[in-house]
Protein backbone atom coordinates (compact mmCIF):
# COMPACT_ATOMS: atom_id res chain seq x y z
CA UNK A 1 0.00 0.00 0.00
CA UNK A 2 3.00 2.38 0.95
CA UNK A 3 4.53 1.42 -2.50
CA UNK A 4 1.92 2.39 -4.37
CA UNK A 5 0.89 5.79 -2.70
CA UNK A 6 4.65 6.66 -2.78
CA UNK A 7 4.77 5.88 -6.54
CA UNK A 8 1.27 7.35 -7.84
CA UNK A 9 2.42 10.73 -5.31
CA UNK A 10 5.68 10.80 -7.50
CA UNK A 11 4.02 10.67 -10.80
CA UNK A 12 1.75 12.81 -9.62
CA UNK A 13 4.13 15.39 -8.64
CA UNK A 14 5.81 15.10 -12.05
CA UNK A 15 2.91 15.29 -13.61
CA UNK A 16 2.04 18.31 -12.10
CA UNK A 17 5.43 20.00 -11.86
CA UNK A 18 6.04 19.81 -15.70
CA UNK A 19 2.39 21.37 -16.23
CA UNK A 20 3.05 24.51 -13.78
CA UNK A 21 6.98 25.27 -15.60
CA UNK A 22 5.20 25.13 -19.13
CA UNK A 23 2.03 27.16 -17.76
CA UNK A 24 -0.31 27.98 -20.52
CA UNK A 25 -2.37 25.26 -22.84
CA UNK A 26 -1.08 22.58 -20.97
CA UNK A 27 -1.78 23.20 -17.46
CA UNK A 28 -4.82 25.26 -18.63
CA UNK A 29 -5.66 21.40 -19.68
CA UNK A 30 -4.45 19.26 -16.91
CA UNK A 31 -7.02 21.88 -14.32
CA UNK A 32 -9.86 21.41 -16.69
CA UNK A 33 -9.37 17.49 -16.62
CA UNK A 34 -8.91 17.21 -12.74
CA UNK A 35 -11.66 19.65 -12.71
CA UNK A 36 -14.03 17.99 -14.86
CA UNK A 37 -13.00 14.67 -12.81
CA UNK A 38 -13.35 16.40 -9.48
CA UNK A 39 -17.20 17.49 -10.49
CA UNK A 40 -17.75 14.01 -11.22
CA UNK A 41 -16.47 12.32 -8.14
CA UNK A 42 -18.63 15.25 -6.46
CA UNK A 43 -22.07 14.60 -8.36
CA UNK A 44 -21.86 11.21 -7.94
CA UNK A 45 -21.73 11.19 -4.02
CA UNK A 46 -25.11 13.97 -4.59
CA UNK A 47 -26.19 11.05 -7.20
CA UNK A 48 -26.55 13.82 -10.06
CA UNK A 49 -23.19 12.51 -11.73
CA UNK A 50 -25.04 10.93 -14.96
CA UNK A 51 -28.63 13.34 -15.27
CA UNK A 52 -29.09 16.36 -16.78
CA UNK A 53 -28.39 18.49 -13.48
CA UNK A 54 -24.73 16.56 -13.82
CA UNK A 55 -24.33 17.17 -17.39
CA UNK A 56 -25.42 20.85 -17.45
CA UNK A 57 -22.49 21.38 -14.53
CA UNK A 58 -19.76 19.63 -16.80
CA UNK A 59 -20.93 22.15 -20.21
CA UNK A 60 -20.74 25.03 -17.76
CA UNK A 61 -17.58 24.00 -16.24
CA UNK A 62 -15.96 23.69 -20.29
CA UNK A 63 -17.22 26.62 -21.44
CA UNK A 64 -16.26 28.67 -17.94
CA UNK A 65 -12.86 27.42 -18.81
CA UNK A 66 -12.43 28.25 -22.73
CA UNK A 67 -14.01 32.10 -21.56
CA UNK A 68 -10.68 31.68 -18.71
CA UNK A 69 -8.59 30.97 -21.99
CA UNK A 70 -9.91 33.35 -23.99
CA UNK A 71 -9.81 36.23 -21.19
CA UNK A 72 -5.87 35.40 -21.23
CA UNK A 73 -5.54 36.04 -24.54
CA UNK A 74 -4.60 39.85 -25.21
CA UNK A 75 -6.45 40.47 -28.48
CA UNK A 76 -9.53 38.72 -26.92
CA UNK A 77 -9.43 40.77 -23.72
CA UNK A 78 -13.14 41.88 -24.28
CA UNK A 79 -14.37 38.38 -22.80
CA UNK A 80 -12.28 39.24 -19.65
CA UNK A 81 -13.71 42.64 -19.73
CA UNK A 82 -17.02 41.70 -19.85
CA UNK A 83 -17.37 39.36 -16.85
CA UNK A 84 -17.75 36.08 -18.42
CA UNK A 85 -18.18 34.99 -14.90
CA UNK A 86 -21.14 36.39 -14.08
CA UNK A 87 -22.55 35.69 -17.49
CA UNK A 88 -21.71 32.35 -17.49
CA UNK A 89 -23.42 32.02 -13.66
CA UNK A 90 -26.93 33.85 -15.29
CA UNK A 91 -26.85 31.19 -18.17
CA UNK A 92 -26.67 28.42 -15.51
CA UNK A 93 -29.11 29.41 -13.31
CA UNK A 94 -31.29 30.41 -15.83
CA UNK A 95 -30.65 26.86 -17.59
CA UNK A 96 -31.06 25.09 -14.53
CA UNK A 97 -34.16 26.70 -12.96
CA UNK A 98 -35.72 25.78 -16.66
CA UNK A 99 -35.10 22.23 -16.26
CA UNK A 100 -36.25 22.43 -12.93
CA UNK A 101 -39.49 23.70 -14.18
CA UNK A 102 -40.21 21.82 -17.35
CA UNK A 103 -39.35 18.40 -15.53
CA UNK A 104 -41.24 19.55 -12.54
CA UNK A 105 -41.17 17.51 -10.14
CA UNK A 106 -38.74 15.10 -10.84
CA UNK A 107 -36.08 17.27 -9.17
CA UNK A 108 -36.12 19.25 -5.74
CA UNK A 109 -35.14 22.55 -5.23
CA UNK A 110 -31.74 21.38 -3.56
CA UNK A 111 -30.32 19.53 -6.46
CA UNK A 112 -30.64 22.71 -8.20
CA UNK A 113 -28.57 24.14 -5.47
CA UNK A 114 -26.38 20.67 -5.19
CA UNK A 115 -25.65 21.08 -9.27
CA UNK A 116 -24.39 24.99 -9.08
CA UNK A 117 -22.44 24.10 -5.96
CA UNK A 118 -20.06 21.21 -7.67
CA UNK A 119 -19.52 23.60 -10.28
CA UNK A 120 -18.47 26.42 -8.16
CA UNK A 121 -16.94 24.62 -5.32
CA UNK A 122 -14.64 22.68 -7.74
CA UNK A 123 -14.41 23.76 -11.39
CA UNK A 124 -14.08 27.48 -10.19
CA UNK A 125 -12.23 27.25 -7.04
CA UNK A 126 -9.50 24.95 -9.04
CA UNK A 127 -9.03 27.43 -11.67
CA UNK A 128 -7.52 29.49 -9.58
CA UNK A 129 -4.67 27.52 -10.59
CA UNK A 130 -3.92 28.10 -13.51
CA UNK A 131 -5.27 31.65 -12.92
CA UNK A 132 -2.43 32.28 -10.51
CA UNK A 133 -0.04 30.88 -12.91
CA UNK A 134 -1.17 32.99 -15.89
CA UNK A 135 -0.45 36.33 -13.83
CA UNK A 136 1.26 38.20 -16.02
CA UNK A 137 3.90 38.89 -13.65
CA UNK A 138 5.61 36.26 -11.22
CA UNK A 139 3.08 33.88 -11.65
CA UNK A 140 4.91 31.29 -12.67
CA UNK A 141 6.49 31.51 -9.14
CA UNK A 142 4.08 32.33 -7.08
CA UNK A 143 1.96 29.24 -8.21
CA UNK A 144 4.17 27.31 -6.25
CA UNK A 145 2.81 28.53 -2.95
CA UNK A 146 -0.57 27.09 -3.54
CA UNK A 147 1.11 23.51 -3.17
CA UNK A 148 3.54 25.03 -0.76
CA UNK A 149 0.60 25.99 1.58
CA UNK A 150 -1.40 22.60 1.00
CA UNK A 151 0.15 19.56 0.24
CA UNK A 152 3.27 20.84 2.50
CA UNK A 153 0.76 22.19 5.09
CA UNK A 154 -0.23 18.51 5.04
CA UNK A 155 3.15 16.87 5.25
CA UNK A 156 3.96 18.48 8.20
CA UNK A 157 1.15 18.55 9.75
CA UNK A 158 0.99 14.68 9.32
CA UNK A 159 4.46 14.07 10.64
CA UNK A 160 3.91 16.72 13.88
CA UNK A 161 0.58 14.73 14.43
CA UNK A 162 2.02 11.38 14.49
CA UNK A 163 4.48 12.36 17.04
CA UNK A 164 3.38 14.50 19.26
CA UNK A 165 -0.06 14.64 18.70
CA UNK A 166 -2.57 14.66 21.55
CA UNK A 167 -5.29 17.24 21.38
CA UNK A 168 -8.23 16.32 19.00
CA UNK A 169 -8.79 19.05 16.51
CA UNK A 170 -12.14 17.71 15.08
CA UNK A 171 -12.78 14.61 16.90
CA UNK A 172 -15.97 13.49 15.45
CA UNK A 173 -15.60 14.84 12.24
CA UNK A 174 -11.27 13.67 11.86
CA UNK A 175 -10.31 11.83 14.84
CA UNK A 176 -6.88 11.41 13.81
CA UNK A 177 -6.10 15.05 13.63
CA UNK A 178 -4.68 17.17 16.51
CA UNK A 179 -4.45 20.49 17.27
CA UNK A 180 -0.79 20.01 17.87
CA UNK A 181 -0.71 18.67 13.97
CA UNK A 182 -2.02 21.57 12.55
CA UNK A 183 0.16 24.10 14.29
CA UNK A 184 2.93 22.02 12.80
CA UNK A 185 1.62 22.07 9.37
CA UNK A 186 1.08 25.81 9.81
CA UNK A 187 4.67 25.75 11.14
CA UNK A 188 5.75 23.75 8.06
CA UNK A 189 4.35 25.91 5.21
CA UNK A 190 5.57 29.19 6.93
CA UNK A 191 9.28 28.03 6.98
CA UNK A 192 8.91 26.91 3.30
CA UNK A 193 7.64 29.97 2.65
CA UNK A 194 10.31 31.99 3.70
CA UNK A 195 12.81 29.50 2.17
CA UNK A 196 11.04 30.17 -1.28
CA UNK A 197 10.79 33.97 -0.78
CA UNK A 198 14.84 33.09 -0.42
CA UNK A 199 15.61 32.16 -3.27
CA UNK A 200 13.05 33.93 -5.21
CA UNK A 201 14.71 37.66 -3.69
CA UNK A 202 16.50 38.91 -6.63
CA UNK A 203 13.85 37.54 -8.88
CA UNK A 204 10.64 39.48 -7.65
CA UNK A 205 10.84 43.04 -6.88
CA UNK A 206 8.46 44.34 -3.93
CA UNK A 207 8.68 47.12 -1.90
CA UNK A 208 7.77 44.73 0.88
CA UNK A 209 9.83 42.53 2.70
CA UNK A 210 9.79 39.14 0.71
CA UNK A 211 10.19 36.66 3.33
CA UNK A 212 7.37 38.43 6.06
CA UNK A 213 5.37 38.47 2.95
CA UNK A 214 5.80 34.59 1.84
CA UNK A 215 5.74 33.87 5.50
CA UNK A 216 1.73 35.68 6.21
CA UNK A 217 0.96 34.39 3.04
CA UNK A 218 2.21 30.67 4.23
CA UNK A 219 0.15 31.08 7.70
CA UNK A 220 -2.71 32.32 6.18
CA UNK A 221 -2.90 29.30 3.05
CA UNK A 222 -1.84 26.49 5.79
CA UNK A 223 -4.79 27.53 7.89
CA UNK A 224 -7.06 27.57 4.96
CA UNK A 225 -6.27 24.85 3.40
CA UNK A 226 -6.77 22.53 6.39
CA UNK A 227 -10.19 24.12 6.14
CA UNK A 228 -11.17 22.53 2.79
CA UNK A 229 -9.36 19.43 4.10
CA UNK A 230 -11.96 19.18 6.68
CA UNK A 231 -14.70 20.76 4.61
CA UNK A 232 -14.41 17.92 2.13
CA UNK A 233 -13.86 14.98 5.04
CA UNK A 234 -17.61 16.44 6.17
CA UNK A 235 -19.39 16.15 2.96
CA UNK A 236 -17.92 12.46 2.79
CA UNK A 237 -19.13 12.07 6.54
CA UNK A 238 -22.36 12.65 5.60
CA UNK A 239 -22.86 10.50 2.96
CA UNK A 240 -20.88 7.48 4.44
CA UNK A 241 -17.96 7.27 2.13
CA UNK A 242 -14.36 6.49 2.42
CA UNK A 243 -12.85 8.55 -0.90
CA UNK A 244 -14.50 9.90 -3.54
CA UNK A 245 -13.20 7.54 -5.88
CA UNK A 246 -10.34 5.76 -7.23
CA UNK A 247 -8.13 7.38 -10.05
CA UNK A 248 -4.75 7.98 -8.00
CA UNK A 249 -4.14 4.48 -6.39
CA UNK A 250 -3.71 4.77 -2.89
CA UNK A 251 -4.70 8.19 -2.62
CA UNK A 252 -8.39 7.55 -3.77
CA UNK A 253 -10.24 10.35 -6.20
CA UNK A 254 -9.11 13.91 -7.35
CA UNK A 255 -11.01 15.35 -4.32
CA UNK A 256 -9.32 13.31 -1.88
CA UNK A 257 -6.21 14.70 -2.96
CA UNK A 258 -7.07 18.51 -4.24
CA UNK A 259 -9.26 19.19 -1.55
CA UNK A 260 -6.99 21.39 0.52
CA UNK A 261 -6.23 23.02 -2.94
CA UNK A 262 -9.52 24.22 -3.53
CA UNK A 263 -9.55 26.39 -0.96
CA UNK A 264 -5.99 27.26 -0.86
CA UNK A 265 -5.32 28.53 -4.98
CA UNK A 266 -8.06 31.42 -4.66
CA UNK A 267 -6.53 32.32 -1.54
CA UNK A 268 -3.29 32.86 -2.67
CA UNK A 269 -4.02 34.67 -5.98
CA UNK A 270 -5.93 37.55 -4.10
CA UNK A 271 -3.49 37.49 -1.41
CA UNK A 272 -0.81 38.06 -4.21
CA UNK A 273 -2.84 40.76 -6.42
CA UNK A 274 -3.41 42.60 -2.68
CA UNK A 275 0.07 42.80 -1.33
CA UNK A 276 2.75 41.71 -3.63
Amino acid sequence: MFKTRLISAIVLVIILAVSLILGGNVLWGLTLFISLVGMYELNRVLENEKNILGILSYTICILYYLCLMLGENKTLNIIAENNYFEIISLIYLIVTMAVYVFTFPKYQSHDILLSYFSFFYVGVMLSFIYKVRMVEEYGQYIVWLVFICSWVCDTCAYCVGVLIGKHKMAPKLSPKKSIEGSIGGIAGSVVFGVLFAYFLQNIIHSQRNLMLLFALIGAVGAIISQVGDLAASAIKRNHDIKDYGKLIPGHGGVLDRFDSVIFTAPVIYFLFVILV
